[in-house]
């Protein structure tokens, strides 16, 4: 007859092993339905739509090294090589700190400028457990022009070398092709030509991109800016706007454009295009990035 203890014990055994499988069962039905949160990705194919910066930023611990080119306008003809002969070139280091804060410094020939920046990830466009129709991004930067004073005998700032951006950046991915961005954005200049000339600079952006295939996209973007006392101004400025390309080649992304501005930081393309398209005011242009991770 065998021991009753051992009948117990084997019958412990059984009952302890039926309820972990059970659990696992349960643990595993649990996983399957439990909502999950689907987070939209590569909204743009680069940090920047084309002029300004899109809603994409570096990941933590990756260091961007950007290289910017605007040529002159087409309509320089052959003597200028439609506008080869002339050209504006800046460079920027622009790294991830982490996920959601990316940082950037750069210099640019044009008017010899400096700049840095800080952009910010708010929100991230969601789906599933967490429902967001839109990704936004906080985006702040300061300029500075090392021009020559034009009057170096009067009393000159280095405060009037400065000037301030602040934008927010709306986007929404709408499917696998398309995506659109909304940028609105305040600009404030120390010092100005003429009183007629606005210290704070008010502007719509809107940009999108269409993709193609899994490593071309074409881009436009546009900026409205709002100066009531454009007509009044010496020297006429027009809104901002591009077309381009987007080629991504293994670690590079390489974009093409044309604008009508050779600015390539918001606090000039923005508030002083000078191009007007009527008139073959057309630059050719490109941007091009490679990625390290650290």
């Amino acid at each position: 007859m065998k021991n009753p203890y051992s009948i117990f014990f084997g019958l412990f055994l059984l009952l302890i092993s039926g309820n972990v499988h059970s659990q696992d069962l349960d643990a595993l039905l649990d996983a399957e339905t439990k909502p999950t949160i689907n987070y939209a990705a590569a909204t743009f194919k680069s940090t920047r739509i084309i002029n300004g910066h899109s809603i994409e930023q570096m990941k933590k611990d990756q260091l961007e090294f950007r290289i910017s080119h605007r040529f002159g306008t087409l309509n320089n003809g052959p003597y200028g090589f439609f506008g080869l002969d002339q050209s504006v070139i800046h460079f920027s280091l622009e790294y991830g700190l982490n996920d959601w804060l990316m940082l950037g410094a750069g210099r640019g020939s044009l008017n010899k400028t400096y700049d840095t920046f800080a952009k910010f990830k708010l929100l991230r466009q969601s789906s599933g457990a967490k429902f967001m129709p839109v990704s936004l991004s906080y985006f702040t930067s300061v300029e500075l022009n090392t021009l020559s004073f034009q009057d170096p005998t009067r009393t000159n700032y280095f405060s009037s070398r400065l000037a301030y951006v602040t934008q927010l950046l709306i986007a929404r991915k709408f499917n696998e092709n398309l995506s659109v961005q909304l940028t609105p954005t305040y600009i404030h200049r120390n010092l100005v030509k003429t009183e007629l000339d606005q210290n704070d600079i008010f502007a719509m952006g809107a940009g999108a991109r269409y993709k193609l295939s899994k490593r071309l996209s074409v881009n436009a973007e546009y900026f409205y800016t709002y100066n009531p006392n454009a007509k009044f101004l010496e020297t006429r400025y027009y809104n901002a706007c591009a077309v381009g390309v987007d080629i991504e080649t293994g670690g590079h992304v390489f974009q093409i454009m044309l604008t009508n501005s050779q600015g390539m930081r918001e606090g000039t393309f923005i508030p002083q295009t000078t191009g007007n398209l009527l008139k073959g005011d057309i630059h050719l242009g490109f941007n091009i990035s490679r990625v390290f991770a650290l």
